[in-house]
């Protein structure tokens, strides 16, 4: 599916605007799309593709952030279990590196963790493991239909 079903939701939603940037390089990591990109890894809007008690959902956050447990419990009412590369690209039609939150392949809910409200813009990957799209914070529950929680920690800073 990809960048194509990433373009056809756009489409579907009204918002052909959002323009997909595709890179020369790799961006199918945090550090690789800030790079690629030109911002800091914490701008980078990483999606992890997860599996509760209940139900899969994806969850977006900034890409410094990690999941605090006891958020993600007291939210979902569960402990999260990351899905495997096969299970991402079978549940949301994106391979590892593109995975996002448009453009699924089958309905699944989506969450937007507040450590994205550290910046005006964020850039999550657009279904390829080269591609990235800019998309402002304020917007992003409307384009993604998603819900905003508050489930991560920032990384703990190393002592010098």
């Amino acid at each position: 599916m990809g960048k194509a079903a990433v373009e056809a939701y756009f489409k579907q939603i009204g918002r052909e605007d959002l323009e997909i940037m595709l890179f020369p390089v790799s961006s199918a990591t945090v550090e690789l799309a800030a790079k690629a990109v030109g911002v800091p890894a914490a701008q980078i809007a990483k999606t992890l593709t997860i599996h509760t008690k209940d139900q899969d959902i994806v969850l977006v956050m900034g890409g410094a952030a990690r999941i605090n447990n006891r958020r993600f419990k007291d939210t979902f009412h569960s402990k999260a279990r990351m899905m495997t590369a096969e299970e991402a690209l079978e549940a949301t039609g994106h391979a590892v590196g593109g995975v996002c939150p448009f453009g699924l392949a089958h309905p699944l809910p989506v969450y937007l963790d507040e450590s994205l409200k550290a910046f005006e813009y964020v850039y999550p990957a657009a279904g390829e493991s080269n591609s990235a799209v800019k998309v402002k914070v304020s917007e992003f529950a409307a384009i993604t239909g998603g819900s905003w929680v508050d489930v991560s920690s920032e990384p703990q800073q190393e002592e010098a």
